[in-house]
C-alpha cells in the first residue's frame, strides 16, 4: 500500500485544526461529539437553503444583524439573501456540481460557535477546481442557533497541500485506491517505510485496495510545506495506529517527505518516501 507516508503533525495549530478536529476540539473548544455533530448538521443545511435560492428558508438561519464580510466589504442580512436568490438563478441556468463542504472544524461554548469547512467550486464550463475555507460565528438563544457572521477565502497553495495530507490519510485508513489513482501523478514512485520496496502508481493504487492494516487513526503533526514554482515538497510526521494483519497492535511515528507536481492546475504527488522513528 501507499506505506511511504503513514504520517502526521503541524507546526502550527491552525494548520493541526485544518486535519484534526478531534485534534482541534482539544486545543480550541469544549464542544461535545453531539454537539459538534449537530452544528455540522446545522451547517449543511444552511449551505441547502442557499443552494435553493428561497428567501425565507435561507432567511432562517440568519440572526436579524448578520454580515457577511468580504475582504473589502461587508454585506448585511437583506443584502446577503438578496445575493443567494441571484445565485441561484445563475447555477440553474449554468449548473456547477455541486461539492459538499467538508474538513469540518467545529468549537463551542454554550452560547457560541465557530465552524470552519473547506468548500470546494466547480467551474461549470472549464471544470476547473477551486477551493476555499469558510468561517461561521453563530449564537444561541434557547435552542436555537443563529449565524452572526460569515466570511470565506480562497486556500494558498500551502494550504491546499495541508488538506491533501489530511485527504491522503482518510484514503489509506479507508483502503481507498481510487484516491491514489486520481491524485498521483502518472510516473509518481511511493517507497515504502515498512519494506523500503519502491511502487509505481498503479502498485501503490493496488496495494492500498488490499492491505490487510487495519487504522484507528493516522494524525498528523510538525507538516512543513516548501514550493518553489510547479513543484512543492511536504515533510512532517505521521502517527500510525491500528492493527496489522495479523491482529496485533501499531502505535508508530513515520516521518514522511512527499513530493508534488502542480500539472492541469492542480497538485498531485510525484513521489513520497517515509521512515520509522525509532
Amino acid at each position: 500500500m501507499s506505506t511511504a507516508r503513514m504520517h502526521s503533525a503541524a507546526r502550527i495549530v491552525v494548520a493541526t485544526a485544518l486535519l484534526s478536529p478531534m485534534v482541534a476540539g482539544r486545543l480550541l473548544g469544549q464542544c461535545s461529539q453531539s454537539e459538534r455533530t449537530a452544528l455540522e448538521a446545522f451547517d449543511k443545511s444552511w449551505g441547502a437553503a442557499d443552494e435553493s435560492g428561497d428567501r425565507a428558508r435561507a432567511a432562517a438561519f440568519l440572526s436579524d444583524n448578520f454580515m457577511n464580510v468580504g475582504i473589502t466589504r461587508t454585506w448585511d442580512k437583506q443584502v446577503t439573501l438578496t445575493g443567494i436568490e441571484q445565485a441561484a438563478k445563475q447555477n440553474k441556468a449554468n449548473a456547477a456540481p455541486v461539492m459538499p463542504p467538508d474538513r469540518y472544524v467545529i468549537t463551542c461554548t454554550p452560547t457560541t460557535a465557530t465552524i470552519a469547512h473547506r468548500f470546494t467550486i466547480v467551474d461549470p464550463t472549464t471544470k476547473a477546481v477551486q477551493y476555499g475555507r469558510a468561517v461561521h460565528f453563530l449564537e444561541r438563544s434557547g435552542n436555537t442557533w443563529k449565524a452572526i457572521s460569515a466570511m470565506g477565502h480562497a486556500l494558498t497553495d500551502q494550504e491546499q497541500l495541508v488538506y491533501m495530507e489530511g485527504d491522503w490519510n482518510d484514503a489509506i485508513v479507508k483502503h481507498d485506491g481510487d484516491w491514489m489513482d486520481r491524485n498521483y501523478a502518472s510516473f509518481a514512485s511511493d517507497v515504502s517505510s515498512r519494506t523500503g520496496s519502491l511502487e509505481t502508481k498503479a502498485e501503490a493504487v493496488a496495494s492500498t485496495r488490499t492491505d490487510k492494516f487495519m487504522y484507528d487513526a493516522l494524525e498528523l503533526s510538525d507538516v512543513g510545506v516548501h514550493i518553489e514554482g510547479d513543484v512543492a515538497v511536504v515533510t512532517g510526521v505521521n502517527h500510525v495506529l491500528g492493527k496489522d494483519a495479523a491482529g496485533k497492535a501499531i502505535d508508530r511515528r513515520v516521518r514522511f517527505t512527499d513530493t508534488f507536481i502542480k500539472r492541469d492546475g492542480r497538485w498531485q504527488v510525484w513521489a513520497t518516501q517515509g521512515t520509522t522513528i525509532q
